[in-house]
């Protein structure tokens, strides 16, 4: 899901890039061109006023200063803030949609009577970069307050930064330093980010303001551009797009930790005789009479013929790698038109349950092989297994339901006589029954069976000295041990040294 989620995305963004044309890459190289020369010039330990974090834009913030009584205030403007964190730099916490009100003290009990002067919460605001932000008060305030309805992003969280509000005369005086701040909340860090930073008179400068201006004009441009060929169809597709990857990689975190593996690489460090092949695939020739001393012409990569007419060598571009001739023996195999692979596996699954397969050569289907006992019959499991999703289960249930698994194992005269070997099943073949299921019988009739499917293994043994060379000691385990009453089908298998239970 998170695969084709993403391929959508990018689909998505395809689009909108088309539509864009040049004037799209244009801006965007506009943009980055411009960035390098917008560097800081002047910048203090106090880096501003910062909202607490949230994961979500929509979350609503306010940050306000008293002037302690009315005065007359020509203009508010608002500093940026400029933060390293993430590598997002200037325009830090600088909200995407905002407003910006005035009002005078009221009178004791009456509600305040807020006038906007500063209106962008209908669209978003690019990021100004170092640049101020300016509202004309034009008017006798006390009261000044910034309200962000959405959120700047950061690294997966948003947030509300400002570095400084001013509030100027119409002689250029501001009588904003020192005012009492208040806000809905605050991270108050000092001496980098707290509520009094937002009027001590300290914000950073752009170092090139010509730079800084045009990045912002250019900025602008790029934004109102994707505006427009961002329409609703598509931000709603991104925006479900998006919560299923989140899905994903929620679902994703909550697996458990991989464990390390030994496998075979071809890329790695040399280490002594141990030279990597980078993935190129070494030369193989003929052998004039197997002698390894007289190379002929070179093989080329492909698989056993399966007629006379069968094209048996792969067709790979020139430069390929060893990673290409393993992919194409894998196609080879699972193809649908594979005479071998869905033959050779229903043989095999017949053969563990009849304890003889259709083929009695279960390792050789080729002339010195045994010939089928009913190829149609093979024919017609190859082809219902392949055509079904190639699903061993649904293969097993109907092969354990048919009349021929469920019928007796009685032996008739007549039919003994025309076929001794019982090659055409006109009777169950008798079978012991193995390891697993006798001890699965004695934990079933004993009622300690665990019937809980899935998950890890268990150990019928305990496990000593694994920091070398570890030994199985079965004798040591304890076999009233409730964890390892589940099937045997569960149980953790250790080749070079068997289970002595499960052998006798």
């Amino acid at each position: 899901d998170r695969l084709q989620a993403q391929q959508q995305r990018d689909q998505i963004m395809a689009e909108i890039r088309t539509a864009g044309g040049q004037q799209l890459t244009d801006l965007e190289q506009q943009v980055a061109t411009l960035k390098p020369k917008t560097v800081v010039a002047d910048k203090k330990p106090e880096y501003g006023y910062h909202s607490n974090i949230e994961t979500q834009n929509s979350a609503e913030k306010w940050v306000q200063i008293d002037l302690g009584s009315a005065r007359p205030v020509q203009t508010v403007v608002l500093h940026p803030c400029h933060d390293e964190f993430g590598g997002i730099g200037s325009g830090f916490g600088f909200p995407v949609r905002f407003k910006v009100d005035v009002a005078l003290q009221p009178a004791q009990n009456a509600a305040i009577e807020w006038t906007t002067i500063l209106d962008q919460t209908t669209a978003d605001f690019p990021n100004p970069g170092l640049l101020p932000v300016s509202a004309t008060a034009d008017r006798s305030v006390q009261l000044i307050r910034v309200t962000a309805v959405r959120l700047a992003p950061r690294s997966a969280d948003y947030i509300f930064a400002l570095a400084e509000l001013e509030a100027l005369q119409a002689d250029g005086t501001n009588v904003a330093t020192g005012a009492v701040v208040t806000s809905l909340d605050s991270i108050e860090a000092p001496v980098r980010w707290g509520r009094n930073n937002l009027v001590d008179g300290h914000w950073p400068a752009a170092a090139d303001p010509t730079a800084e201006r045009q990045l912002a004009d250019a900025s602008k441009a790029l934004n109102t551009l994707m505006s427009s060929l961002l329409t609703t169809q598509r931000q709603q597709a991104l925006d479900r797009l998006a919560a299923t990857i989140t899905a994903a990689d929620a679902e994703l975190r909550g697996l458990p930790v991989g464990r390390m593996v030994y496998a075979a690489a071809t890329h790695f460090g040399t280490q002594g005789n141990f030279i990597a092949t980078q993935g190129k695939p070494r030369e193989i020739r003929l052998l004039h009479r197997g002698n390894e001393t007289q190379p002929r012409e070179l093989v080329q990569p492909g698989t056993v013929p399966l007629s006379s007419t069968d094209n048996h060598v792969f067709q790979l571009p020139e430069n390929h790698t060893e990673g290409d001739r393993r992919a194409a023996l894998a196609r080879w195999i699972v193809r649908p038109e594979n005479p071998l692979t869905w033959r050779s596996i229903v043989n095999r699954v017949w053969q563990y349950h009849f304890g003889r397969g259709l083929v009695d050569s279960p390792n050789d289907f080729g002339r010195m092989g045994q010939t089928p006992s009913h190829p149609e019959l093979l024919d017609w499991l190859a082809n219902r297994f392949l055509q079904n999703g190639q699903s061993l289960k649904s293969l097993h249930r109907m092969l354990l339901l048919s009349s021929a698994w469920q019928q007796s194992a009685e032996q008739r005269d007549a039919a003994l006589t025309v076929d001794a070997d019982n090659r055409l099943l006109w009777r169950m073949n008798r079978r012991r029954l193995t390891a697993e299921e006798l001890r699965d019988a004695v934990l079933s009739v004993s009622g300690s069976l665990d019937a809980k499917m899935g998950g890890p293994g268990f150990y019928l043994f305990a496990l000593e000295k694994t920091d070398h060379s570890p030994h199985y000691e079965y004798h040591k385990f304890d076999p009233a041990d409730p964890q390892s009453h589940r099937r045997s089908i569960y149980r953790f298998i250790v080749r070079s040294q068997p289970d002595p239970f499960m052998t006798t």
